[in-house]
């Protein structure tokens, strides 16, 4: 059985304009040469602010969006996409914007049944002068991917993280500050409404930072794992739960964390663009369940929808000849 987009103009939004352009254009170039061997027509297309003009005279059939943060993945794009008419991948401008903002998704949520921390958004001013919650906590912007910006403030630490006044923070007004919840960093894939497995992430340095994420050999994964079968399933339920809470299309990623001492288990996160790198977790998820790195790819643009009605690509997981 052959798989194809023959015939098909694929434009792969990549690079953008936010923190995590890097990994973009990692994941972007991925994504496209998967699209190549799939037989479609690709235009890469590094997503700056003429990006409409760009679009509109490349005319393509679909977008694929492997944009990540700000400006790509919360609902900017996706607005632009749906004025020019055009089918592109991954969630909606409603489901982006909401899933990219940690408090009102998290209130989302929380309301929708899922456990999520505690903690609230602070002025940045008045976090950086005193604590707000008695350490361990987390600190991190309220809009951005990857770790960017993101401290743990431990017990015994004698002030909060002064990078936050710093000149050069440039993530907004607001820091979300949340209990730190002590334990194993769990991932989710979801596709199509249903999870895939449970990723246990164990960082080389022992945070799951930006290069723990990226580095060739920066954390270990282990899939499915290995965790009691009770946490193990609601991990998949509260990770279906909350993509479904956030009215998000395609593939996601939950970022979960486990306290296997305390029995805890809390949803941090929705990723609605998750990274396509060769050290990301979804195509790792994704081959554990039989479905290779070009089939995904293939997946999530005949999930492509958009431009004023049904998607065209037929989500039939049939050969294309």
């Amino acid at each position: 059985m052959t798989f194809s987009l023959s015939g098909q103009h694929v434009a792969v939004l990549l690079g953008g304009l936010s923190s995590e352009r890097e990994v973009s254009l990692v994941s972007g170039r991925e994504c496209a040469d998967a699209l190549e061997r799939l037989g479609a027509k690709v235009s890469r297309v590094d997503a700056g602010r003429d990006l409409a003009q760009v679009l509109s005279k490349l005319q393509p059939d679909v977008c694929f969006n492997a944009l990540h943060g700000a400006w790509g993945e919360d609902g900017c794009v996706q607005g632009v996409l749906e004025t020019l008419g055009l089918r592109y991948t991954h969630s909606g401008v409603l489901a982006s914007a909401l899933a990219m903002d940690k408090a009102k998704s998290k209130a989302v949520l929380a309301a929708a049944g899922v456990t999520v921390p505690g903690g609230g958004l602070f002025d940045r001013f008045e976090a950086a002068a005193a604590h707000v919650m008695p350490p361990p906590y987390v600190v991190k912007p309220n809009a951005e991917g990857s770790s960017v910006g993101v401290f743990l403030v431990f017990e015994g630490a004698n002030r909060p993280p002064q990078e936050i006044v710093a000149p050069s923070w440039t993530f907004g007004e607001e820091v979300m500050i949340e209990p730190y919840i002590a334990g194993r960093e769990l991932a989710v894939g979801v596709m199509d409404g249903k999870a895939m497995t449970v990723t246990d992430i164990i960082p080389r340095t022992g945070f799951y930072d930006y290069e723990a994420k990226y580095a060739d050999g920066g954390s270990t994964h282990i899939v499915p794992a290995d965790i009691p079968p009770q946490a193990f399933e609601k991990a998949l339920k509260l990770s279906e739960m909350a993509h479904a809470a956030l009215g998000c299309r395609g593939v996601t990623r939950a970022d979960l964390r486990y306290d296997d001492v305390k029995d805890v288990l809390v949803l941090l996160e929705v990723n609605t663009q998750p990274g396509m790198t060769p050290t990301s977790l979804v195509p790792e998820q994704a081959a554990q369940q039989g479905v290779d790195f070009d089939r995904l790819v293939l997946w999530i643009t005949e999930d492509a929808y958009g431009g004023g009605g049904a998607g065209r690509f037929a989500r039939t997981g049939e050969a294309r000849d």
